[in-house]
């Protein structure tokens, strides 16, 4: 797939909510609320990694990253996601490339590690996996994972941002 990734521009917006909805829509275990985060992690400027997808000038995929709190104290760290790839895109490597740039991101922002909720097979690959050592209360130990970038594994609780609750 011959798509650009670069960061969100001011225009790309709509066209982000669009392809995070549409990427969700059909998805099992979603509360669909996907696009809402976004918007949230973007109005309260926690937005740190926002990049999209660019096939011939159409946004089709989009990552974001935003900080985390662990409760151990360990700083530095982010939660990735949501990751959206148009569905007409998808299984095409597209979402890999969008998690590898936008790890690539977080590591430039002097991110250690990244943590997320997603389904194991694909993320293992690019190189999460569930640590028994970090906990995110209410969801299944395999379904979060973490990649570290530098330094120590963290240990503790794990709390997303505020904008992670948003319902609309």
């Amino acid at each position: 797939m011959d798509a650009d990734i670069r960061p969100e521009r001011l225009e790309d917006v709509e066209a982000i909510h669009d392809v995070t909805t549409a990427a969700f829509l059909n998805a099992p275990h979603t509360s669909h609320t996907e696009q809402f985060i976004v918007r949230e992690l973007r109005r309260s400027g926690r937005l740190a990694v926002s990049l999209v997808a660019d096939f011939r000038g159409r946004v089709i995929g989009h990552v974001a990253a935003s900080p985390v709190t662990i409760s151990d104290g360990a700083g530095d760290w982010f939660g990735l996601g949501p990751v959206s790839v148009s569905p007409e895109y998808q299984a095409r490597g597209l979402g890999a490339r969008l998690v590898r740039e936008a790890l690539a991101q977080v590591k430039s922002l002097g991110g250690r590690g990244c943590v997320l909720v997603g389904e194991p097979a694909f993320y293992g690959r690019l190189g999460f996996r569930a640590e028994p050592a970090l906990v995110l209360p209410g969801v299944p130990t395999e379904y979060f994972q973490a990649a570290c970038l530098e330094g120590p594994m963290p240990a503790g609780i794990v709390t997303f941002d505020a904008a992670f609750e948003a319902k609309g």
